[in-house]
């Protein structure tokens, strides 16, 4: 096994420590809560099914069922937000991109609201999710927000920036709107937006900073490394969600 399939000692040490200050779980022995997250990075890096993972993690239906129950408890979530709490806010910048899902990933229960509810999607790609992201002036991720594939950027752009403060907000093209501009410039931040084609009057930016948002697309390549991320197998938004939030906290542990 190489050491990118699973936890360093250092990420292990860091996660452990957010793990036993919270409340209403139970971690166990050290080494046992390892072996299950270290079980749970290997299925988020190859993309295998649950059935296939390696007996040295542990009973696959085991780590799984205690996957979905810290889902439900938001940990994952609260385990990403932790370490997302000190971000370098001189500039967010926004991107999104578009993920083909799976066919196993159709067909999400109606007691979940069915397929629609679950942001899935079809687009110029077919079957897919969307994945709309904001990165601090570093490229450390600091929220998501699933759609399905055929959503707009910019819809989802005022959410990602709700309740953030930065100097800049840096973002391609497709989020050059009106509306967002003044968003932007309510919240006391600068737009670092190109104007689309078709705009009468040229719009002004600067290009030099401009030039940061290539962070945004590292962090995709990133998180693309992992499979389960590349391709979407999981019927439920929030059980992706959650591997989205367990690939970001490597990604701030690094």
């Amino acid at each position: 096994m190489t050491e990118r399939n699973r936890l360093s000692n250092h990420e292990w040490r860091q996660i452990i420590r957010f793990l036993r200050t919270y409340p209403g779980i139970y971690v166990g022995k050290s080494g046992k809560c390892r072996r299950f997250i270290n079980g749970i990075v290997w299925i988020a890096r190859t993309g295998s099914q649950w059935r296939e993972l390696p007996e040295k993690y542990g009973k696959w239906n085991s780590v799984y069922k205690r996957f979905t129950r810290w889902q439900s408890k938001g940990i994952w979530e609260k385990l990403f937000m932790h370490y997302a709490k000190d971000p370098d806010m001189e500039s967010m910048l926004l991107d999104s991109t578009v993920i083909r899902a799976h066919p196993c990933a159709a067909g999400a229960p109606a007691k979940e609201g069915g397929q629609e509810a679950q942001a899935l999607g079809k687009s110029k790609g077919g079957f897919t999710t969307k994945i709309h992201i904001v990165v601090d002036a570093l490229g450390l991720p600091l929220d998501f927000v699933l759609t399905a594939g055929q959503r707009h950027d910019v819809t989802q752009a005022p959410t990602l920036i709700k309740g953030r403060k930065a100097t800049y907000v840096i973002a391609d093209k497709s989020y050059d709107s009106d509306a967002f501009r003044a968003l932007i410039e309510e919240t006391g931040a600068i737009p670092v937006i190109p104007g689309r084609g078709n705009r009468v009057e040229p719009i002004e930016y600067d290009e030099h900073l401009y030039k940061e948002r290539h962070l945004v697309e590292c962090f995709i390549n990133k998180i693309k490394w992992y499979r389960r991320i590349f391709v979407r197998y999981e019927k439920l938004d929030s059980s992706y969600l959650a591997f989205l939030y367990i690939v970001s906290t490597l990604v701030w542990l690094r």
